[in-house]
């Protein structure tokens, strides 16, 4: 009898990367690395190849997968462990894992388990939790199969009649019953994060939700700008639970902030079902932050890879582009409109608190419409009006006139404005000056001044094809 149980993992890692024509990109091996590291594996060899098309039992090819298992073999005998596990930089399907496990002799990971790997690794709240599980059950569905090869068939002779598959069936009604209870539990959770944004829906609070690739500062804007300390490392995935935090944010009042977990190449789908209910914080968002790491090489493609998952779960709300990391990138901070008064993309370091006010104005912008300057004079009883501009942060002078009326220097959309003086009851004519009150027309200096000058790093036809 012939058996086959699964080897166990290590944390020193054999990294295996295909160059398959017209699939690959030049930088996969090197965000592959970064994905091992993430993990928390010691990379002791990389092995590279080339075909035309991935090899039907290992994937790499005879040749190579010999050349896999003798790296494997030199490295246990050298250090006398089976800490050992192959990695492969591409998704394998379960019976290339196991002919590859029963060549080499140890534990092999595609790119999707590594991803899932790291997921588990960083999962920190229930919801969280419950998500990774999901994934997880719904990758191990299709390779039950390898653990219970010595079940698949009935032995001749007497005492030699196993069971047949009845393990192989149990494992796999126990795994869809367990899956369908990690769905309902995600269903509940889904119908509280429902619940909370249906009464910031109706308190009128917009939710800002940061997406963009995995490391390019989405966690560090988000401390930034709420004054938090969740964790933010220069990692991949250093952060996977959703946080969301209320805000007051200059011009526009308070706001619901949002990090998402971030986007890498060839995200697996199941990890995309799985996490839709984050996702979803994305999905019913007022505005997505598209945080771009501006010092990589590889930004175009990562841009792309981003746009593509947006697209997967159809977020469609409005989108401006954040050019981050500039301190290393050489550029300047800088706002720029693809049309008048509709903000585009924005430099800033979130590192080096660089260009955050140029982000505020072009949120206040994008939320509220284009930001002017009003003269306010309140009668005795709009006390209450004072009140909420002073929390939306907005006044700049404050004086009283020989009627003992306060006079307030303002910054507001006109929006806004016609949104509180309708709020609490007053007349524009009564409030503000004739010119301003017959027009409540942004003024802003002429579109052509605003966007000269345009960064030489990113010009706007290299960044167009990726950032409808």
């Amino acid at each position: 009898m012939q058996y086959f149980e699964r080897h166990e993992g290590g944390e020193n890692a054999i990294l295996v990367h295909l160059d398959i024509h017209q699939i690959s990109n030049p930088d996969d091996l090197e965000e592959f690395r970064l994905l091992v590291h993430s993990a928390g594996a010691n990379e002791i060899e990389t092995i590279t190849g080339t075909r035309n098309k991935p090899h039907a039992k290992y994937f790499v090819g005879t040749g190579k997968a010999e050349e896999i298992a003798d790296a494997v073999k030199c490295f246990r005998e050298s250090n006398q462990t089976d800490d050992i596990v192959v990695i492969f930089n591409h998704t394998l399907t379960p019976s290339q894992e196991r002919n590859l496990e029963a060549l080499v002799k140890c534990r092999v990971l595609d790119r999707t388990g590594l991803i899932l790997d790291i997921f588990a690794q960083r999962a920190r709240t229930y919801e969280g939790k419950l998500q990774v599980e999901l994934a997880q059950l719904n990758h191990l569905a299709t390779r039950l199969v390898r653990g219970w090869t010595h079940l698949e068939r009935q032995k001749g002779g007497i005492g030699l009649r196993g069971p047949g598959e009845t393990q192989l069936e149990t494992d796999r009604r126990l795994l869809q019953i367990r899956v369908t209870q990690l769905k309902a539990k995600l269903d509940k959770v889904k119908q509280t994060r429902a619940q909370g944004r249906a009464k910031r829906q109706k308190s009128e609070i917009p939710t800002i939700s940061l997406v963009g690739y995995t490391n390019a500062g989405k966690s560090t804007l988000f401390n930034h700008l709420t004054d938090d300390n969740i964790y933010a490392a220069d990692q991949l995935f250093a952060t996977l639970d959703p946080t969301l935090r209320k805000v007051a944010w200059s011009g526009v009042g308070n706001v619901v902030l949002a990090d998402t977990v971030g986007f890498v190449r060839h995200l697996p789908h199941e990890l995309v079902e799985s996490f839709h209910a984050t996702l979803e914080e994305t999905l019913e968002a007022d505005l997505l932050l598209h945080v771009v790491d501006a010092a990589s090489e590889d930004m175009h493609a990562q841009i792309a890879a981003v746009n593509d998952v947006l697209a997967q779960i159809k977020a469609d709300a409005p989108i401006l582009l954040v050019f981050n990391k500039i301190d290393k990138s050489g550029e300047t901070p800088a706002l720029y409109y693809q049309e008048p008064h509709k903000p585009h993309r924005v430099y800033i370091s979130a590192q080096q608190n660089l260009g955050i006010d140029k982000l505020i104005t072009a949120v206040q912008e994008l939320l509220s419409g284009t930001v002017n300057h009003y003269t306010l004079t309140l009668p005795h009883h709009a006390g209450a009006l004072h009140n909420t501009l002073h929390n939306l942060g907005v006044i700049s002078h404050h004086s009283y006139d020989e009627q003992g009326r306060q006079v307030l220097d303002v910054q507001l959309s006109a929006n806004k404005i016609k949104q509180l003086l309708g709020q609490y009851g007053l007349s524009a004519t009564a409030v503000l000056p004739a010119e301003q009150a017959a027009s409540l027309q942004p003024v802003l200096e002429p579109f052509e001044q605003i966007s000269s000058d345009m960064p030489k790093i990113t010009p706007p036809e290299e960044l167009d094809p990726f950032c409808q």
